[in-house]
């Protein structure tokens, strides 16, 4: 498919350590989540390696990568620069890496944000970058848990667990967060209805 060790090489120039370490930690999570819910192990694992590789360059380098994606960049998100990694990112992932599957593209897209009705392999990297081995946040070993348990719940609650940090930062709510949550706020209400 694509080489695996070409990509990783890559992601050494252009991030620091410790977002390397992320992005390998991301790629493993993400691999385990689709052989729970049925996704391709192998595009898991290449979004995962990728989705963070633009995090690290200036904003304005971010915003145009970002506008040549071909993804819609809304102006909720021009707003908010530390959003625009994850476009940026999957214009890199297609220019320069030659990644052009969309599904992967979109993964790496989504992966900070959500949107609704996202692929199975776009939930899978949402989760996957919050479910990271390194992540310690108070409720990582929740949300770990959650994701292996009930995808769809782990998504709900992942969103949820954004909005008020977004929002206790005077921050840009991003409409395709918002989508998302409603999106999986009525899964999770449907499935309670059963």
């Amino acid at each position: 498919m694509y080489n695996i060790d070409d990509i990783k090489a890559t992601l050494k120039i252009r991030l620091s350590k410790k977002r390397f370490t992320h992005s390998i930690n991301v790629a493993d999570a993400a691999v385990r989540l689709a052989e729970k819910w049925g996704a391709d192990k192998d595009k898991a694992y290449i979004a995962g390696l990728v989705h963070d590789i633009c995090k690290e360059i200036p904003h304005q380098e971010q915003l145009i990568m970002a506008r040549k994606s071909g993804f819609e960049l809304t102006a909720d998100e021009e707003a908010a620069p530390p959003l625009y990694h994850a476009p940026a990112g999957a214009y890199y992932a297609r220019s320069v890496l030659g990644i052009t599957d969309s599904d992967i593209l979109g993964a790496i897209r989504f992966h900070t944000i959500g949107t609704e009705n996202m692929s199975l392999l776009e939930e899978v990297i949402f989760l996957a970058d919050l479910i990271s081995e390194e992540r310690d946040y108070k409720d990582a070993p929740k949300m770990r848990r959650l994701a292996f348990e009930d995808k769809d719940r782990a998504i709900l609650e992942a969103l949820r667990f954004q909005l008020p940090d977004v929002i206790g930062k005077a921050s840009y709510l991003p409409a395709h967060t918002v989508k998302a949550y409603n999106h999986y706020l009525r899964i999770y209400l449907q499935k309670e209805d059963r």
